[in-house]
């Protein structure tokens, strides 16, 4: 029970706090909470990774439940976002990109698991994550955000777009390996 460790935790259990505050709670109230929430694990998301190199307290749970961890916190928060239609028409394209290529990582990554394979992650694939944690976080704060800077929500959109066509692009680079590493066993 590592510090780290427990802030993978509080992560996870950031999401059906965040999901509850999009469903039960109303208005502005709701979207500065569920915001709150993101930002929150967001930033135990870095804390956990710095604080496990730092304090050399890196573990097998650690790298296992970290992934799991973003995926759950993204995947809910693409669920929620369409639920309430703060993401729809063709912007739901954007959010299907992301979630199927989360899954097509995550199960491609556990395949190459079995040949002792790993695919460390890029430089790029960095970048997505930023762009689609800032998309994300702007969507969140939603209309209640739209009060205090018109226009925010087109720019989380256009942000969410631009995650989504790096997601298509690190996603492709990732089958790609791993497709070699399978043919060659």
């Amino acid at each position: 029970m590592s510090v780290p460790n427990v802030l993978t935790y509080v992560r996870i259990a950031a999401v059906p706090a965040l999901v509850a505050c999009l469903f039960f709670l109303k208005g502005d109230v709701a979207r500065w909470s569920a915001f709150s929430l993101f930002v929150f694990a967001g930033i135990t998301d870095w804390l956990d990774g710095y604080l496990a190199r730092a304090w050399e307290q890196q573990s097998t749970l650690g790298r296992m439940l970290d992934p799991i961890a973003d995926k759950l916190l993204v995947g809910a928060v693409l669920m929620m976002l369409v639920h309430d239609n703060t993401i729809g028409g063709w912007s739901i394209w954007a959010a299907i990109i992301i979630l199927c290529r989360e899954i097509l990582v995550s199960g491609l990554r556990e395949f190459l698991a079995e040949l002792n394979v790993k695919i460390h992650v890029t430089q790029l694939a960095k970048w997505k994550t930023t762009m689609q944690m800032i998309a994300l976080g702007v969507l969140l704060a939603g209309p209640a955000a739209e009060k205090i800077v018109p226009g925010i929500m087109t720019g989380g959109l256009v942000i969410l777009w631009i995650a989504a066509l790096l997601t298509l692009w690190t996603g492709y680079d990732y089958l790609k390996a791993g497709i070699v590493h399978a043919m060659e066993r």
